[in-house]
């Protein structure tokens, strides 16, 4: 695979584990497309990776909870590269009570989670079906395992994207692309992150991950062709042998502590 002349297209690329993709994989001296919000110091991050890396990295700014961008985002990248790896990270989280969240609120999650990395990876999939090899790794979540009160939409477009790259990835299994899927827990993204996830106790503290160590991770085994990864299987497997009885009310009272707090 010539990665002297083919891009990797990492979205949610300004922070936590979207900047330790983008990290990562210049390191492995493979070109890189940055996609994030605007403000974000996106053109700053593009400029370090060329400096220290013998790396090409281009950006892009846009709000991926528009359909409209997306396709403009996806028309550009087709246009102007070949791709050869797509992370889609980009996500929103969110803690609230569903009574209380707006329309907006709701809409954005969804449009950001399911719909962008479904269009984005719908439009791109030609150009990366046109390689030698080819990668799609889409990020998910441990919440994808059982549903949370006070995070009743998050869980649930994280949930769809498991299915989603799982069934993706019987689909083009006897074709060039490989896809995969990563269940992460909470990560040491920002410091709002951190002091959020630690309100909810001993188990907050806990189960933190580090960014780097998780992208590091993901993308050596995305390269190995795993189809689902897991960072942290001690907490997957508790997620799947404890019934949804008693994991449901475990975890939104973890949520509700950190509500109050």
């Amino acid at each position: 695979m010539n990665t002297k002349e083919s891009y990797a297209v990492v979205t949610g690329a300004s922070q936590g584990l979207g900047k330790a993709f983008a990290e990562n994989l210049a390191s492995k001296n493979i070109n890189v497309v940055l996609v994030s919000l605007p403000g974000q110091h996106l053109k700053e991050l593009a400029q370090r990776l060329e400096e220290n890396y013998p790396i090409k990295a281009h950006y892009y700014e846009v709000d991926l909870s528009v359909n409209e961008n997306v396709m403009k985002l996806t028309e550009w990248l087709n246009k102007s590269f070949e791709i050869h790896v797509l992370i889609n990270n980009a996500g929103l989280g969110g803690t609230k009570k569903f009574v209380d969240a707006s329309p907006s609120y709701i809409n954005t999650i969804l449009q950001v989670n399911v719909a962008a990395t479904s269009l984005i990876t719908h439009q791109l999939l030609p150009n990366l079906l046109r390689q030698p090899k080819a990668y799609i790794l889409n990020v998910s979540s441990m919440a994808a395992f059982s549903p949370i009160g006070f995070k009743t939409v998050y869980p649930a477009s994280k949930t769809f994207i498991h299915s989603f790259s799982r069934g993706l990835h019987e689909e083009l299994k006897d074709t060039n692309v490989f896809v995969s899927v990563v269940n992460p827990g909470a990560m040491k993204t920002n410091i709002d992150v951190c002091k959020r996830i630690e309100k909810q106790g001993i188990l907050g503290k806990l189960t933190l991950l580090d960014p780097n160590k998780v992208a590091a991770y993901c993308i050596r085994q995305l390269f190995k062709k795993d189809s689902v990864i897991m960072v942290n299987p001690i907490s997957w497997l508790i997620m799947k042998i404890l019934p949804i009885w008693i994991k449901l009310p475990l975890m939104t009272s973890a949520i509700k502590k950190e509500i109050e707090a």
